[in-house]
């Protein structure tokens, strides 16, 4: 792209978290950045005609496209950005390079651990989580887990639990005061785990433990501590989007971006597939149709990004026409800044279902987003405008993951659509009727038991019934009357 292309590229960009990368004529990556606002970021690349470094000077004439990769969090992006930074080794990344500058955040090994950030790593049975870039941003996700999440913060021999009065942060609720024996070593190591979660990225066990917590405090009528773990929660999901920072394995995380380098080479993708959505339907007899994406970050489900659509426009068994509105509802969405796009879309079927997927994205004036599908039969992978399959052998780690995918979509199918017709056989005949809603519904069969008691009700019994009426007494009689005296649906 040249200059006057290249500005309205990012004038496309979002208003959002995320990561940038720059490439230079023969498509290499020069160069990573990551930004709270990608199109605001992007763009002051290109408001100076000169600048003070040689550098940058350099690194703009040089430029020939840029791609981003949207985030949830500008933390998520601080953590992608080090990780194409370790994958690419950009020539102007000069100063990310090296990986003694990252820095770490270290539980220490004590009796009754402390988190504490260094750059160095050593032998000493601590658990490291990183390596992050910026110091800065780690110190923010610290503040965050000692307001939610507290922890010691002091560097004192506590060895020896004595009964001193503890100090303020106890009285702020910012420590569990393990020094005045305010906690037991177990409860203090059980928020020890709770804060490892979080960091790893385990944020979906991590609600799903504080809302056991939670429910059993209000069993017990502990309303605070109740409202507490209530606000835990908001917090995990707001801030950390489930996936702060992944721990630091060498060879689990080696293998995974080998992955998804093989994936983006086998299906010449112009970015490296870091979040994949995948689609499935699921309906019974063309009943009950549900939609539903499922997402892939880093190889990772991501479970707070899923969604699930009632087919709303399509009539009877129709997946391929039903694929279509759940893609075209999805991006609608995402189009509209309210969920990240993807770098690759799987679709959970053949040729045709993946036809009307492509059809979706045609309407939308989507056009840089690679799709493909992946037929379960013989697990070949379809690719638009390409009249065979590709098939990829059964133990080669990217058709594993995107077997994963698939079957997670078909699994969330399956599930929302039981869900959705669990919910229609549990709904009551009232709601149906013009004029009653669910409350008023609600209300009538406290009042008479059930839709069959009602059916067997003189027609001014129910007229004189709250909110009733004549009209809408005969109306309830005669639909009640209609539908077999009142029989709900099994």
């Amino acid at each position: 792209m040249n200059r006057e292309e290249l500005l309205q590229h990012i004038r496309k960009f979002p208003e959002k978290p995320g990561v940038y990368l720059m490439r230079d004529a023969d498509g290499n990556i020069i160069y990573v950045g990551k930004a709270k606002f990608l199109k605001k970021r992007v763009s002051s690349y290109f408001r100076h005609a000169n600048f003070a470094s040689p550098r940058l000077r350099k690194l703009v004439e040089t430029i020939c496209d840029i791609s981003t990769i949207r985030t949830e969090s500008e933390i998520e992006a601080l953590i992608l950005e080090n990780r194409l930074i370790k994958l690419y080794q950009p020539f102007f990344n000069v100063d990310l390079k090296m990986n003694e500058r990252y820095a770490f955040i270290k539980v220490t090994a004590e009796k009754f651990p402390r988190l504490v950030v260094t750059r160095v790593k050593t032998d000493d049975d601590g658990v490291y989580i990183g390596p992050f870039v910026r110091v800065a941003e780690v110190r923010e996700l610290l503040r965050l887990i000692e307001h939610y999440l507290p922890l010691r913060s002091c560097g004192k021999d506590i060895s020896r639990q004595n009964q001193q009065r503890p100090c303020m942060k106890y009285s702020l609720g910012r420590c569990l005061a393990p020094c005045s024996g305010l906690c037991t070593e177990s409860e203090y190591k059980d928020r020890v785990a709770d804060v490892l979660m979080l960091l790893q990225g385990h944020g979906a066990e991590l609600v799903e433990k504080l809302r056991r917590k939670m429910d059993k405090a209000s069993e017990k009528l502990a309303f605070e501590e109740a409202a507490r773990l209530r606000d835990t929660i908001r917090a995990i999901w707001r801030v950390s989007r489930q996936r702060n920072t992944i721990p630091d394995i060498p060879s689990v995380e080696e293998n995974f971006w080998t992955t998804l380098n093989s994936m983006q080479k086998i299906f010449d993708l112009p970015i490296l597939p870091w979040r994949i959505d995948g689609f499935d339907i699921s309906h019974t007899s063309g009943n009950q149709t549900v939609g539903v994406v499922v997402v892939f970050e880093q190889g990772y489900p991501n479970t707070s990004l899923y969604r699930r659509f009632n087919i709303r426009s399509v009539e009877g068994i129709d997946d391929f026409r039903s694929m279509k509105e759940t893609l075209t509802r999805r991006y609608k969405h995402c189009l509209d800044g309210q969920e990240p796009l993807p770098q690759l879309i799987l679709i959970d079927g053949g040729p045709v279902q993946l036809e009307f997927a492509v059809s979706a994205l045609e309407e939308l004036n989507i056009k840089n987003i690679p799709i493909i599908s992946l037929a379960k039969e013989y697990e070949e992978v379809y690719i638009p405008d390409k009249k065979e399959p590709m098939r990829l052998e059964y133990t080669d780690p990217v058709l594993k993951l995107l077997q994963h995918v698939r079957d997670e979509s078909h699994r969330y199918a399956i599930t929302s659509h039981r869900a959705a017709r669990g919910k229609s056989f549990r709904r009551s005949i009232l709601e149906d009727i013009p004029g009653i809603g669910r409350a008023k519904a609600a209300h009538l069969i406290t009042m008479f038991g059930s839709a069959k008691t009602i059916s067997e009700l003189d027609e001014n019994v129910l007229a004189d019934a709250p909110g009733i009426g004549k009209a809408l007494a005969k109306r309830i009689k005669d639909r009640l009357r209609n539908n077999g005296n009142g029989e709900e649906a099994e």
